[in-house]
């Protein structure tokens, strides 16, 4: 490293230094806070979980500013950047969550601020991408936080989550893919073993946002827990699916051409099928469950059906469900209905879709 480059990346540290030390500012104010409305002894085990994840999100950032520049032979950039401090910010809110884990009492008298940390964090998810493309800062070293990050709100998250019974305990199954998926390429770069490349696949990027807006969702008390326990493993399956295609890719088991054909066989066969589906199990639930009169659920039908803004139609279909949910209807039946409403808001309505309004917006990197 050039003595340039050893200046710029000392005051990238001091920089950070700063943002670490803001952060376990807010951490004694959140402190305080607690130990005013509830106990010291409950307010220090707060801080010391937050402060735990708090100090994971400062090393991890800090192990790669010599990443924060475009590309590997680009120079440093001289800051860290709007979009690489809202990531940061990003990570605070995620330890501010954190800090409620195992915590039960303290969790339910105070479910609304995790809930809310979570739900600043996956809107952050969002925005620090756009921030860094508008100043036109982007660099691997955003990549790489926002990776880490999402990975680690997917963590924690979900196990409040699942300690409130909003979340069936399988959901932690993709909460560790990620980091099973990394050792797995750790372990056949150790062996020497080849790793192919990925074909890009927008898919991943948008299933990872689904994730933390559905599990931002479910912890708040808006929806029935057994919705949100159904819908989570319903929305966990593609994501599983999709890391295993990626694994047989980069395994060079799966060629690129059958990769491409399964996208378009979901797009061509599966999706509109579903759309299908969803009036059919919805016509079922009618006898046993589903009030008549409940015009917010028809709608969303007909939408998935004529895959006029299906997506939204989807999500409509959903949070219905999640209102008024059919705890007396027939189970497969109305957890058939979540799961083919959770896959269309996730994978889209496929073929013969009128209107596939939103597609757009959650595939595109804003600020580009």
């Amino acid at each position: 490293m050039q003595p340039t480059e050893n200046a710029t990346l000392n005051f990238l540290q001091q920089e950070l230094r700063v943002i670490a030390q803001l952060g376990l500012g807010v951490l004694l104010i959140g402190f305080g806070v607690l130990s005013v409305v509830q106990d010291c002894q409950l307010a220090g085990l707060w801080l010391f979980r937050a402060s735990l994840i708090w100090a994971y999100v400062c090393l991890c950032a800090w192990r790669r500013l010599p990443l924060n520049r475009a590309s590997l032979d680009a120079p440093l950039y001289g800051r860290l950047g709007w979009g690489n401090r809202l990531t940061l910010l990003r990570g605070g809110f995620i330890a501010l969550t954190g800090g409620f884990l195992f915590m039960q009492q303290t969790l339910v008298t105070f479910i609304c601020l995790p809930a809310l940390f979570y739900t600043l964090a996956a809107i952050l998810d969002r925005l620090d991408g756009f921030a860094a493309r508008r100043s036109e800062q982007v660099s691997l070293l955003g990549n790489e936080l926002d990776i880490r990050f999402d990975a680690l709100g997917l963590v924690i998250a979900p196990l409040l989550a699942i300690g409130l019974g909003k979340l069936h305990g399988s959901y932690l199954l993709l909460s560790v893919a990620y980091y099973v998926y990394r050792w797995g390429l750790q372990q056949r770069s150790l062996l020497g073993l080849p790793l192919y490349d990925l074909p890009g696949n927008p898919l991943r990027r948008t299933l990872a946002g689904f994730q933390m807006a559905f599990v931002a969702l479910a912890l708040w008390p808006l929806l029935d827990p057994e919705l949100t326990a159904i819908a989570g493993i319903a929305f966990m399956l593609p994501v599983l699916f999709g890391f295993t295609a990626d694994w047989w890719v980069v395994c060079g088991r799966l060629k690129q051409q059958d990769y491409e054909c399964l996208a378009n066989w979901s797009a061509q066969y599966f999706q509109p099928g579903l759309r299908l589906l969803v009036p059919l199990l919805a016509v079922m639930l009618i006898p046993d469950a589903i009030d008549t009169e409940d015009k917010l659920l028809v709608l969303g039908v007909a939408l998935v059906v004529l895959g006029l803004a299906g997506r939204l139609g989807a999500l409509i279909v959903i949070v219905s469900l999640g209102w008024h949910y059919p705890h007396d209807s027939n189970r497969v039946v109305s957890y058939g209905l979540i799961f083919a409403a959770s896959w269309i808001l996730l994978l889209g309505t496929g073929r013969y879709s009128l209107w596939r309004w939103g597609d757009d917006w959650i595939q595109r990197y804003d600020g580009a």
